[in-house]
């Protein structure tokens, strides 16, 4: 994430919590998510591209560690943003809060940048297609500058811009809409697992 980001501002979801296995987590967690969460001020543009309505509720290859970094990725919801940071003492910038999440719930390293984050080895999921803990990333003209944890029902967690803190955000509002790049998929089936990265 570059340090001149500009991201629009949105009220705070209050952290949610849930018990269980990660079925039941869902829909418990997108309800705090439903009421708490606004969109993005709107910004109309001619060429906005079109959204899937209704977010399929695929599961993900490996609930439990889904589960875990959904749960850890919610958790930080409201920590302050800092520029190139990557602990919830310190705060986070959009890659370092991945990195964090990923390291401290699987022990899994991954690219430190946006941008090298997707083009990571993981494979592009369509839009259509996500599940929680698929990576979204976000940028214009072609270039990635932006990336969040996707969480379920069009919602992803990150730590937007200078001043904010992380939040839950809508894939479908506004801004995210008309600056969605693409995703990749990070937990895999077993005999595809993700690599650490040395």
């Amino acid at each position: 994430m570059t340090k001149a980001a500009h991201y629009p501002d949105s009220p705070l979801a209050t952290p949610a919590t849930a018990r269980g296995g990660f079925v039941g987590l869902i829909p418990a967690t997108l309800a705090v998510l439903l009421v708490g969460c606004a969109q993005a001020p709107v910004r109309h543009q001619a060429h906005a591209r079109p959204v899937p309505r209704h977010w399929q509720a695929l599961p993900p290859a490996d609930p439990a560690a889904a589960n875990a970094v959904l749960m850890r990725a919610i958790s930080l919801v409201g920590t302050p943003y800092r520029y190139g940071g990557n602990t919830p003492d310190g705060g986070f910038d959009c890659s370092g809060l991945v990195n964090y999440v990923f390291r401290d719930m699987l022990d899994l390293r991954l690219p430190r940048s946006s941008r090298e984050l997707a083009d990571w080895q993981g494979p592009p999921v369509a839009e259509d297609q996500l599940v929680a803990a698929d990576l979204v990333f976000f940028g214009s003209q072609g270039s990635v500058s932006h990336v969040g944890i996707y969480v379920g029902e069009g919602r992803f967690v990150h730590a937007p811009s200078t001043g904010g803190t992380v939040r839950l955000d809508r894939l479908d509002g506004a801004y995210w809409r008309d600056h969605y790049s693409g995703a990749r998929r990070v937990l895999l089936k077993n005999e595809q697992g993700p690599r650490p990265i040395l």
